[in-house]
């Protein structure tokens, strides 16, 4: 992205917000950006986590129907959408890399909707911190250590879920020994067969 421009965006700083214009697409060079949308009854449902590495701003026509926060201090480079077609042709992997986060935010939505309407409370759970530990997987970094720069209200939005549930089933999966937490930010899969069972379900 050497046509893009740095961005800094502070804590609780928008990106930008549902009914803005799309102009510019953002990778997340440091930092980490929380994308939701405004129900009609006041509700916020999360839909995802950008953090480094990750594009958002992308699948947009128009205005933007999403709003992203940085969850802290946040560095990103923005490429106006005028000047994609021509930095893409300039740098095919740019495409490829575009191409697999739009393909990355389905897979993500599919999971979110299958989550929130059949799963249970410590199965959501469960299966939140597997997809995080696969993330780390994927871009080669320890999978059993997962620190969450999201609140937990982040998280409850996200999953469908009250902040007590979700402080409950983090101090129940930490008493049955599947996972480990410091300074209620950093987890360690301790059980991962466990944590795998419990995130399938009953019927698995």
């Amino acid at each position: 992205m050497a046509a893009a421009q740095t961005r800094i965006v502070e804590r609780k700083e928008h990106v930008f917000c549902d009914g803005d214009d799309a102009t510019h697409i953002y990778k997340v060079e440091a930092g980490h950006v929380c994308i939701y949308h405004m129900l009609a009854d006041g509700r916020r449902q999360v839909i995802d986590f950008a953090f480094p590495g990750d594009f958002i701003g992308l699948g947009v026509v128009g205005q933007h129907t999403t709003s992203a926060q940085a969850t802290e201090l946040t560095r990103l480079r923005s490429l106006p959408v005028s000047e994609l077609h021509n930095v893409v042709l300039d740098n095919p992997q740019l495409g490829l890399d575009l191409y697999e986060t739009l393909s990355d935010e389905l897979s993500s939505t599919r999971e979110l909707l299958l989550s929130v309407s059949q799963r249970s409370a410590h199965e959501r759970v469960a299966g939140f911190l597997l997809a995080l530990s696969q993330r780390n997987a994927r871009r080669g970094e320890d999978a059993d250590t997962i620190v969450l720069p999201m609140t937990r209200t982040d998280i409850a939005d996200y999953l469908g879920l009250t902040i007590e549930t979700i402080s409950r089933t983090f101090t129940k999966l930490r008493r049955n020994g599947l996972i480990d937490i410091e300074q209620c930010i950093l987890i360690t899969i301790i059980d991962r067969d466990a944590l795998i069972e419990m995130a399938e379900g009953p019927s698995a």
